[in-house]
Parts: structure tokens; sequence; C-alpha cells
């Protein structure tokens, strides 16, 4: 049977302590005070020699397993999957294994999914939270779990949370619509009360009060998560058939896809006929004939941040609750155009 290799034999072969070892195995570097270079030389070596930590007698020293469980809305929607992706590789680099499941927007689903990380005894939990889950992250928070909550929150909760500057980044984009000269704008979002979505529905509202439009509650077409194909083709269809706008503001790239489905079937041209922004990016966008405009969300820092925060948590080296809002830009293609 081949040896198993221990941190003792790390340290001998790049000839270092076994405790520095240890601090950088354990994502303790920077508390060491060790240097990224070293650090980087440590977890080579523990790859080239094939090192196996012992994760059963870790966690039974320690009282932790080193893991975070990760729910998110939909991880088929690339804004999920993309952050999902990112909080592994920033778990990774500090020494923690993600796991993860999608909720589908299911208060039930996702206390399912939270019953089975809490079993796999993870040590910290970062939620997209679905509608209705208030409870359940109280409930983590009493039990001593540190919890942290992505893209959207709760706005009475006292929690960390890491999420966009959501009704500034739609105020910006359909004030963009209204510098071109759009004036029968619309929006289509989702009938949520979470706080991202009645931001990002406020946000579309300001816009409009600024440019001297005003808001008409026909023109804000609402759709629900389990019906969004059905809700956008009948909600916006009303809309384009007979056409009585000339641009919309889409709340999500999903939304915006399921959107642009519809107009096309509707024979409209874009920008001549409609001008189109999405919150959010989507593959798709880049391929349609008229590129979408969408405002991009900084996954890089949300994830980066939100594991930053739960680790600190994991350690206790914070106190407060941590509200942190990361910027979001306007990335303008010719789909917002003016008409030509």
């Amino acid at each position: 049977m081949e040896k198993k290799v221990s941190l003792k034999d790390i340290a001998h072969h790049l000839g270092v302590s076994v405790a520095l070892v240890s601090y950088v195995l354990n994502g303790k570097e920077k508390q060491a005070r060790v240097g990224a270079e070293m650090a980087e030389k440590v977890r080579r070596a523990a790859r080239e020699l094939n090192y196996r930590p012992n994760l059963v007698a870790r966690s039974l020293q320690s009282g932790k397993t080193r893991t975070i469980g990760l729910i998110v809305a939909d991880i088929s929607n690339p804004f999920f999957s993309s952050i999902a992706r990112i909080i592994e590789d920033q778990a990774k680099k500090l020494g923690y294994v993600v796991i993860f499941g999608s909720s589908d927007e299911n208060d039930e689903k996702q206390q399912d999914l939270i019953e089975v990380f809490l079993n796999r005894k993870v040590d910290a939990f970062i939620i997209s939270p679905a509608v209705n889950t208030e409870k359940q992250i109280i409930s983590l928070q009493k039990m001593g779990i540190p919890v942290v909550l992505i893209d959207r929150y709760f706005k009475e909760q006292w929690v960390d949370v890491v999420h966009s500057n959501n009704h500034a980044a739609a105020e910006q984009a359909v004030s963009q619509l209204v510098r071109n000269g759009r004036k029968k704008i619309a929006m289509v979002a989702y009938d949520s009360p979470l706080q991202h979505m009645e931001e990002r529905r406020a946000g579309y509202k300001a816009a409009l009060e600024a440019g001297n439009l005003g808001f008409r509650p026909e023109w804000l077409v609402p759709v629900a998560y389990t019906r969004m194909d059905r809700d956008v083709r009948e909600g916006l269809g009303k809309l384009l058939e007979p056409l009585q706008i000339d641009a919309v503001f889409f709340a999500t790239n999903s939304l915006a896809t399921a959107g642009l489905r519809r107009i096309n079937e509707a024979g409209l041209k874009i920008p001549q006929d409609l001008a189109l922004i999405s919150f959010d990016e989507n593959e798709a966008f880049d391929f349609f004939y008229a590129p979408v405009t969408y405002i991009s969300q900084s996954l890089d820092t949300i994830g980066k941040e939100a594991v930053e925060v739960v680790v600190d948590r994991i350690n206790g080296s914070r106190k407060a609750p941590v509200n942190k809002i990361v910027e979001a830009k306007l990335v303008v293609r010719e789909s917002c155009g003016s008409r030509k």
C-alpha cells in the first residue's frame, strides 16, 4: 500500500516548518503572515506529492468540516452558474469545499436543501434566498451557523448580504432609453416581494419620473417564476400586438430571453420598432442581430466578497452584519439605440 503523505513530508520536501505547511493548507496563511509565493509553493508541493488531508480527523479535532453550503435559485441560469463557479474557486483557495443545489425559487425545496447540508455538517451557508424563507435564515442564525445572502435579501433582516446596487443600475438603464428618445417604456419583472426585484422596479419608476414620463401600471408586466414563459408571452404580447410601447426593460436575463422570442414572433425590429435593455447578461444576447444592451453585475466581486465574509464569520472575526453593495455597470449596445 502506498504510504500516505503527511504535512511533515511536505515540510521536509520544501525545507520549511510543519506549522507553516499547516497554516497554508488550512487557509490561514494570511493570519500567519506567510507570503503569497511561499503559500503557492506549499500548495504546489501538496499537489505534486498527492497529499490528501484526513478530513474526518480534522473535523473531529476542530469541529469544522471546511465545507460551505451554497443554495442558488436556478443553477441553469448563467448568472447563478457563473457565480457558483467563482464561489467554488475562491473557497478552494481558502481550503474550503462548496456543495450546492438549486431551490428553483421554492421555499420548501430550499428548506430541504438546508436540512441536507446540515446533515453534511457544513460550516456555513451562502444563499440566494427564495420568497418566504426569512424564518429559515433566522433558524440558521439561532443555531449559530454563519449565513451570507447574495443577490437578494430581506430588508428588515439582520444578516450578512452581498448584492448589486439594483435601484441605481435599473434607473441608469431606463434613463439611457429616455435619453435615446424613448417615451413609452415598459418593464417585465418577476412578481416578487424580494428586495432586489423591488429595487429594480423602483429604479424603473424613478427614471420615468425624472424623464417626466410618468408611470403607467399597465406597462409593468408581472411574471410568476413558475409561469415565466406563459406570463411573458401573454403579458408582453398585449403591449406588442398592437404595438403600444417603444422600449422594454427586462428585470432579468431569463425574462429578456423569453421576451426576445415573443418580440420576434410579433415581427418587430430592434431598435427601429422597439429598444431593449436587460438586467444581467446572457450569451444569447451576443448572437441576436441587434446585440442586447445589459446591466453587468460584477459576479467576480460578489462571489469573492461572499466567500470572504462567510469565512470571516466561520473564524469569528466579524461582529456586526455586513451589507456590501457592489456596483453594476451598463453595457450599451445596439438594442437600445435611437430609431434609424
